[in-house]
C-alpha cells in the first residue's frame, strides 16, 4: 500500500511539473513576443532614416516572422496593425491574438494570448 501511494504521488508531481513547465514556457513566448511587437511597433529605423517605412503588409510578415522565432505559428489574418498620426511621425499599432495548447494525459488546455505593441490611436 506504501508503494502504490508514492508512486501515485510522484506520477501527479511529474504531471504537475511537466503543466507548469510548458504554461511557463507559453508566458514567456508571449512575453517576448510583446517585447518584439513594441520593437516592430516603434519604428525607430524609419524615424531616424535608416530605412523606408514600413508597410502594414511588411510589418504583419515581420510579425509572423518573430513569432515563428518563439516557436508561435500566426497567419496574417491573427494579426492586426493600425496606423494613425502624420506620415511624418506614424504611429503603429500591433496586436496578436492566438491560442496556445497545453497537452496533458487525455485532455488539451487551451490559452488565449492577446499581445500588443505601439499606441492604441
Amino acid at each position: 500500500m506504501g508503494k502504490v501511494k508514492i508512486i501515485v504521488i510522484c506520477a501527479l508531481f511529474v504531471l504537475l511539473a511537466s503543466t507548469g513547465w510548458q504554461i511557463g514556457a507559453c508566458e514567456l513566448a508571449n512575453y517576448e513576443l510583446q517585447d518584439e511587437l513594441k520593437d516592430l511597433a516603434s519604428l525607430n529605423s524609419a524615424r531616424i532614416g535608416l530605412a523606408v517605412p514600413k508597410s502594414d503588409d511588411d510589418l504583419r510578415e515581420a510579425v509572423i516572422g518573430k513569432a515563428r522565432e518563439h516557436n508561435i505559428k500566426l497567419n496574417p489574418s491573427q494579426v492586426t496593425v493600425r496606423r494613425s498620426g502624420s506620415s511624418e511621425a506614424p504611429v503603429v499599432y500591433l496586436a496578436v491574438d492566438y491560442k496556445a495548447r497545453i497537452a496533458l494525459p487525455g485532455y488539451t488546455l487551451t490559452i488565449r494570448f492577446k499581445p500588443t505593441g505601439g499606441s492604441r490611436q
